[in-house]
């Protein structure tokens, strides 16, 4: 089930990117304007970042099925202790 709402954290799991892209992507003229800004940072409507991202990265089809529900630092044989 997706949620209805993302974060910096679930757009950068979405893409694949870190969240200093996603702050990059933040920045761009057409990227959705958030649903709202709180303490924590801003939050979009999901539906909003699938359909820019179904503009800019039409081939962009999410995450393999067994990356969803792999820790970021766990994928790819990698971990945070890795250097």
């Amino acid at each position: 089930m997706t949620k209805p709402l993302m974060g910096q954290f679930e757009i950068a799991e979405r893409l694949g990117i870190s969240r200093q892209r996603v702050q990059q992507l933040v920045a761009r003229a057409d990227w959705p304007k958030p649903y709202v800004t709180l303490a924590m940072g801003k939050v979009w409507h999901t539906k909003d970042i699938e359909a820019w991202i179904s503009r800019h990265r039409p081939n962009d089809t999410g995450p393999e099925e067994d990356e969803r529900d792999t820790p970021p630092g766990r994928r790819h044989g990698r971990t945070k202790h890795d250097t």
